[in-house]
């Protein structure tokens, strides 16, 4: 419960999950009902749509992976600094 009232564990992963499979039902049916309507781009809506939608949300989770792997590269570090060389500044 620390790790979270702390802002150390992100639950915003979770929440992009979520958003992904809304994001899936929105475009099937978005795709169903533009077909019903007799239009032709709702097979690309129902095909593409949560393709698109994926790659979005791969995106986002990617940003949160990077931040946890440099908040590790972080804590391996911290205290480790050696000093310069001589003659390097």
């Amino acid at each position: 419960m620390n790790e979270f009232l702390s802002f150390r564990k992100m639950i915003t992963p979770v929440i992009i999950q979520i958003v992904f499979w809304i994001g899936v039902v929105g475009c099937v049916i978005g795709g169903f009902v533009s077909l019903v309507q007799g239009q032709f781009e709702g097979i690309f809506m129902m095909l593409i749509g949560p393709l698109v939608v994926r790659i979005y949300c791969e995106l986002i989770i990617v940003a949160f992976k990077l931040l946890d792997t440099m908040q590790k590269i972080e804590q391996n570090t911290a205290g480790k600094a050696t000093p310069p060389a001589e003659g390097q500044f």
